[in-house]
């Protein structure tokens, strides 16, 4: 399998600055895996690299869909294979960077998706039972086909089983059956993790604190009202965005920057704890722990050691 290199880790933990270091140093492009990244116009609030901090490094899937649209964990892996592979073939190492995890594994797993299209007619039929007859009826629809799926997803859990439900009947293959297929197959890439994470979580917390701070100095208000002069719907999933969302409040008249400036950073705190949480369960990742303040010179130092080891040059 080609070799890919993976540099993960909480939000505001120098990815993106490791990422470039690394590029640099092994001749590699980088390759964003950010859900919100993709998005133009949303550079403040997503930390998007700017050109500076790029450094003359070539970065792939940033700004590539409009705002307005709404991207899946598939559509992202379609789109970003291609670019993976292209760069593999012109002897360069991809060097994938963020913090989404389930793309991350899903670009690097090489599992496909079940069939099914959200949205589609039978989504809609099923949507309108739901409103209906409320979950139940549905639930009781899927012990009959698919008990494994019934058994394991709670009765709250109304997307996953309109999902499951979707899925069978559209391909006629259970979300199980296809998820235990799937679970066997060998990655698409051979995969070096690399993670960044502090030796004491308040350290993490107070740089996402400032981050925030210098994300509002940025004009993050401002990046808010554009996308909404530009026709952007308040109901977009570009919009529910952490930064985003809180000012769109602000932008309404409904809430203050202050306010909005604490909320975001509760959320960036929250969604860090998440990412930590995600990560560990892969035991494959090295991980480098920075202290008080983050040294990248060592980092690029032990990451360097790391890939020699596995083989990356």
């Amino acid at each position: 399998m080609d070799k890919v290199v993976c540099v993960v880790g909480p939000t505001a933990c120098g990815k993106t600055t490791l990422g470039v270091l690394l590029a640099k140093k092994l001749g590699g492009e980088v390759v964003s895996v950010d859900s919100m990244q993709i998005y133009r116009g949303m550079t403040i609030g997503t930390a998007a690299p700017t050109a500076e901090e790029m450094d003359g490094v070539p970065h792939h899937m940033i700004a590539v869909a409009d705002p307005g649209e709404n991207w899946s964990v598939a559509r992202y892996v379609r789109s970003a294979v291609p670019i993976v592979d292209d760069i593999l073939s012109r002897g360069k190492l991809p060097i994938l960077v963020g913090g989404t995890g389930l793309w991350l594994d899903a670009l690097v797993r090489g599992r496909d998706f079940a069939g099914g299209h959200a949205g589609g007619t039978v989504r809609k039929e099923l949507q309108a039972r739901l409103a209906e007859e409320g979950i139940e009826g549905l639930l009781a629809e899927l012990r009959q086909v698919d008990p494994e799926s019934a058994a394991r997803l709670h009765p709250s859990d109304e997307k996953r089983i309109l999902r499951a439900l979707e899925v069978y009947r559209e391909t006629g293959e259970t979300i199980s059956a296809h998820n235990a297929r799937t679970a066997s197959q060998p990655p698409r890439y051979d995969a070096v993790w690399i993670g960044l994470r502090f030796a004491d979580r308040q350290d993490m917390k107070d740089l996402i604190d400032r981050r925030v701070d210098k994300m509002v100095e940025a004009g993050l208000l401002q990046e808010v009202r554009g996308l909404l002069e530009s026709g952007l719907s308040r109901e977009s999933t570009a919009l529910q965005a952490i930064g985003y969302k809180e000012f769109l409040a602000v932008a309404d008249g409904t809430a203050t920057e202050a306010e909005a400036i604490e909320e975001v950073k509760l959320r960036s705190r929250q969604y860090a704890k998440r990412q930590l949480t995600w990560l560990r369960r892969n035991p494959d990742i090295h991980w480098i722990e920075w202290q008080k303040e983050r040294d990248f010179s060592r980092a690029v130092q032990v990451s360097t050691e790391i890939l020699t080891a596995a083989g990356v040059s």
